[in-house]
């Protein structure tokens, strides 16, 4: 006679990036838009350098 196996469950998600990675991310951003001319790229670094603000 088999046993019914108990589900396991799922392993606790893990944080990906440090607050210390967003800061360093957040500079290089900062770094690579001074010099970008490009005004569509400008508009995403720029939301991407504020959606990352606002985990730090």
């Amino acid at each position: 006679m088999e046993t019914p196996t108990q589900p396991k469950e799922p392993a606790r998600a893990r944080a990906l990036f440090s607050t210390a990675d967003f800061k360093l991310l957040r500079a290089a951003l900062t770094s690579h838009a001074r010099v970008t001319e490009d005004r569509e790229e400008l508009a995403r670094i720029n939301a991407l350098h504020h959606r990352l603000g606002t985990y730090c």
